[in-house]
């Protein structure tokens, strides 16, 4: 595993510990998008599906784990413990209109024709657009808290690190996957905007805020 990766797995996962963080102790999902929170949880559980039929090492099963867990967690916190906080009349995105076409996608471009394969692509190409409904939650108030902006950005450091390992492994490696480049680049072009206010904003010590 090369140190992109790593750093990748760790602003990942730095992600998710902020947000639950934020929302335990402030006991309040206010400001995040339940939806996104949904669709990331498809992600990972569509993704590693092969935990129950291959065993790749212990770091690799234990952040899978972590990352489903959390997942559900997250869900369960928005949905069930602190529903009275959510905002479900900001958090109005289709996702119909992501994860039908994202379905069909994976059908017709994947590396093999078989469920597992099918349902690893599909993970892929809805991590890629799995944001929008926080970014479009936020355009709508017009405005986010700074430890959303945080979650947000190492959310997408983690896929601008995965980025790069990609490159390192096509040079290093030999190794190229179409399918996982293309949509990492897709997800990190949509983080680009919120990367240049977060740098000239958040980091300043000033509110972030999207144009509605």
């Amino acid at each position: 595993m090369n140190i992109f990766r790593l750093t990748g797995d760790l602003s990942h996962l730095a992600a998710i510990i902020i947000l639950l963080l934020k929302i335990w102790k402030t006991r309040s999902c206010a400001g995040i998008s339940g939806k996104s929170q949904v669709l990331f949880a498809f992600v990972f559980t569509t993704r590693y599906l092969d935990l129950l039929t291959s065993f790749i090492s212990l770091y690799n099963t234990t952040m899978k784990i972590i990352y489903i867990g959390c997942a559900y967690a997250t869900v369960y916190l928005i949905y069930m413990k602190f529903k009275a906080t959510y905002d479900g009349n900001h958090d109005t995105f289709r996702v119909e209109f992501l994860v039908v076409p994202v379905g069909g996608l994976a059908f017709l471009v994947n590396h093999d024709f078989s469920p597992l394969e099918i349902l690893w692509t599909f993970s892929i190409y809805l991590e890629s657009v799995a944001i929008l409904p926080q970014l479009f939650m936020i355009s709508k108030t017009g405005e986010a808290e700074t430890i959303t902006t945080h979650y947000l950005f190492f959310l997408g450091l983690y896929r601008a690190l995965y980025l790069i390992n990609w490159i390192w492994r096509y040079y290093f490696e030999g190794f190229f996957d179409m399918i996982a480049i293309v949509a990492g680049v897709v997800q990190t072009i949509l983080y680009c905007d919120f990367f240049y206010l977060y740098v000239t904003k958040v980091l300043k010590g000033k509110k972030l805020s999207l144009p509605a």
